[in-house]
């Protein structure tokens, strides 16, 4: 009897739907590509959902990857759906790991059992229909993933009863599930997907003509199989997306974050020239290792061409805003550099208690590939402030400091007017006497050294005269 009922349904004709309601319901089921289904939703969340997918329609679509997109809903890709109603939706999931199915023991059993009957044969594997029956083979082929429920696109009427105006929505939530209603899964690939990973909110950016900025492809894992269907899926943001917000880039080396980042600083630095809706933006960029600030050689190398750094994105503009956004970039750093004849240095004042670290190790820095002997000693040397109740170690750390501000001196750099030498209690009797009275290569040396070091105010040209590799 139900089979004949189902006869009689799938004959009734559908309703005619309006046609401003016909149009939305057919956006809607543009989302869902019949020969994309994966599997079924078995259990749904607010939160999380678990799919059964069966391995030929794994197959199918090219592979499920960790963390792709995947599309749960009760839209028939065969039929215009009603809009209007709550049915009407798409919910987007997002891949996350396997999840056990109730049989997932008894199937575990079965492969451990089929496994060890070819152990030691390497040309059978143990689903071969030798091994396994078809039957078998078949329902072991279902498998669980869970999933995260990232939110629901569906269709609204934002105009009037007179003047209809459907849009495709999207919600970072869903708003109601029936656990017992089934909702068949689907993969979205090409089209789809360079509709869902591009999609802009109209009741957001309603007016809005700030264009969409490419900045990559979709790729959900570093094996990147064309088989997968999803390589040649283009990824655009709106740069104001990113405005007042926190954003994040990750990545393994070498997979294009460097790059990333700077077409997003570009793209917002354009909104100055944009047609529409032109804004100035401020943006402050850190960058040590200069891989912003300067021309990207490395690349030039493989492309053949000198790619613009940050400091030249001005020469992005039309040619009659150049000169006037010439201006509007400046680079800063601690050293010049040939190819940016207008950087603004940012002096260190390398004299300071708290610059004393920092200014060592820019000096470790320009000093890294030489080998000698006592510049390695040089470079091993820490300020690192010591217990201020460990008199000994204070002491030997003021040596240090004194003498490190001698070399400073010594080698050109000018020391504030608040910062002298202040030798008074360093050099105790008994050492100023035995430097006095040295039997070394040059005792002369000695004897000068104690001479500066016993004196109450002592200049600095005076402490770096005692600047030799003994007497520090």
């Amino acid at each position: 009897m139900p089979k004949v009922i189902s006869q009689i349904t799938t004959q009734l004709p559908q309703p005619t739907l309006p046609q401003p309601v016909h149009a939305a319901g057919e956006t809607l089921r543009g989302l869902v590509e019949e020969n994309a289904y994966v599997g079924e939703a078995v259990s749904l969340g607010y939160n999380e959902a678990i799919l059964q997918i069966h391995d030929f329609d794994r197959q199918k679509v090219g592979g499920i990857p960790a963390l792709c997109f995947l599309l749960a809903s009760r839209v028939n890709p065969q039929t215009t759906p009603d809009a209007r109603v709550e049915d009407a939706s798409v919910i987007l999931l997002r891949v996350m790991d396997h999840a056990d199915l109730p049989n997932a023991e008894e199937a575990k059993r079965v492969r451990v059992e089929n496994a060890q009957r070819v152990s030691g044969e390497v040309s059978v594997n143990w689903d071969d229909r030798t091994v396994m029956d078809a039957t078998t083979h078949h329902l072991l082929s279902y498998a669980g993933v869970r999933c995260r429920v990232i939110g629901t696109f569906y269709m609204t009427d934002s105009g009037t009863d007179a003047a209809p105006n459907w849009q495709l929505c999207f919600g970072s939530d869903i708003s109601n599930y029936y656990p017992n209603r089934g909702l068949k899964v689907f993969k979205p690939r090409g089209e789809v997907l360079s509709r869902i990973v591009n999609f802009r909110d109209p009741m957001i950016y309603a007016g809005v003509r700030i264009p969409m900025v490419q900045i990559g492809q979709v790729r959900y894992a570093s094996t990147n199989r064309h088989f997968q269907q999803v390589a040649s899926v283009s990824v655009s943001v709106t740069p104001t997306d990113l405005l007042g917000q926190k954003t994040a880039l990750f990545g393994m080396t070498r997979t294009g974050k460097s790059n990333t980042t700077k077409i997003i600083l570009k793209a917002i630095f354009a909104l100055r020239w944009a047609a529409a809706d032109a804004q100035r933006i401020g943006q402050l960029v850190f960058d040590p290792n200069g891989e912003y600030a300067n021309e990207n050689v490395q690349d030039a190398a493989t492309r053949g061409d000198n790619p613009n750094a940050i400091k030249n994105v001005w020469r992005c503009a039309p040619a009659q805003q150049q000169e006037a956004l010439r201006t509007d970039v400046v680079t800063y750093g601690i050293s010049a550099h040939p190819n940016d004849p207008g950087r603004i240095l940012m002096l260190l004042n390398f004299y300071l208690d708290q610059n004393l670290q920092t200014g060592k190790e820019i000096i470790n820095g320009f000093l890294a590939n030489d080998t000698t002997k006592f510049i390695s000693n040089f470079r091993d040397v820490q300020f690192e402030t010591p217990e201020p109740n460990d008199r000994s170690a204070t002491t030997r750390f003021n040596r240090r400091v004194l003498f490190y501000r001698a070399l400073l001196f010594k080698a050109g750099y000018t020391p504030p007017n608040n910062v002298s030498p202040q030798p008074r209690g360093l050099f105790n009797a008994d050492l100023l006497a035995a430097m006095r009275n040295g039997q070394g290569e040059d005792p002369q040396a000695y004897a000068n050294c104690a001479t500066m070091l016993s004196k109450p105010q002592p200049t600095w040209g005076e402490i770096a005269q005692c600047g030799s590799g003994n007497s520090i």
